[in-house]
């Protein structure tokens, strides 16, 4: 049994077709289909039922999925090593929020693909949660406050954020004083989440509401410039708009904690050395780049 055809199989069974996995591996389509042929062979079971609008995983493919996907990550420690100097090779697969991913952790993913040739880099970008052991991730880098999970994380760096909102919307309902006026005003948010505040030494949190909701960061700031209510965002996100006056901080006396940027891995006791690397490069980008993350005050803009 060749441990490229556990790789091809795995690559198959999660994209969902021979095609869509050919291109992931760079290889053509009769590769593909050879390899699955082999190792259907050598194990004496179908694992894939193919159908004109691709190929779907039979009950014995189900099952030896997860086995495949274990053996191939064991394969790339045991590698790594062995040989802890040399060049990163075979996947990594990384999920990046679509807020700010593009254009704050895409150079990072970019930089780490052109620094080692001989690795496969594949990022997703959204912001939805993803499961990172079922959908078969490496990591994920998340942004905010972490919940509890089995998962391990590893802190990379600070974001800072503010609470907002347009001048227009300030002057017709006023700016809240303390956090519990907020429950007068309408609250822009991604869910049903609560937001949290200092209060002098401590760290309090309060529910809000609103009628405006959006998985974005960045929809969120364009909803709080168009004067709907009070944001809670990154000041990364929201730095251009105060420096532009669009937007103007509020509740200044009780702002949010910091928050931070996490890479989150699945758990297990040791990281494999594609997901340190990455970890590494971001930690030297926020380090690098405070200006980009409302590090630095004079790019905060007014309101600070």
């Amino acid at each position: 049994m060749e441990i490229e055809d556990l790789r091809t199989f795995v690559e198959v069974a999660d994209t969902g077709g021979v095609s869509s996995a050919a291109r992931r591996l760079g290889v053509s389509k009769s590769i593909v289909s050879r390899r699955l042929m082999r190792l259907e062979a050598d194990l004496g079971v179908l694992l894939l039922a193919r159908t004109t609008h691709g190929a779907s995983l039979t009950e014995a493919g189900t099952t030896f999925r997860d086995h495949a996907a274990r053996v191939c990550a064991e394969i790339d420690v045991a590698r790594e090593t062995v040989s802890p100097g040399g060049d990163l090779r075979g996947r990594l697969r990384v999920a990046v929020p679509l807020t700010f991913g593009p254009t704050h952790f895409a150079p990072v993913v970019a930089a780490m693909a052109q620094r080692h040739p001989l690795l496969h880099v594949h990022a997703s970008y959204g912001d939805r949660f993803v499961d990172l052991v079922a959908e078969g991730f490496d990591c994920a880098i998340r942004v905010g406050y972490l919940a509890d999970s089995n998962l391990i994380a590893r802190r990379v760096g600070p974001i800072h954020g503010s609470f907002v909102a347009s001048p227009d919307y300030v002057r017709a309902h006023g700016s809240p004083e303390t956090p519990e006026e907020l429950a007068g005003h309408q609250a822009l948010m991604q869910g049903t989440e609560t937001w949290q505040y200092t209060d002098g030494d401590g760290v309090r949190t309060v529910r809000p509401q609103g009628r405006f909701k959006a998985d974005n960061g960045v929809a969120l700031a364009a909803a709080a410039a168009a004067g709907l209510g009070i944001a809670w965002l990154p000041d990364c996100i929201t730095y251009e708009y105060v420096a532009s006056g669009r937007l103007v901080r509020v509740l200044t006396r009780h702002p949010p904690p910091p928050a931070a940027a996490y890479v989150v891995r699945p758990p297990g006791p040791h990281a494999s050395r594609k997901v340190r690397v990455l970890t590494e490069l971001l930690m030297e980008y926020f380090q690098g780049a405070p200006e980009l993350w409302g590090l630095d005050a004079a790019a905060r803009g007014p309101g600070t």
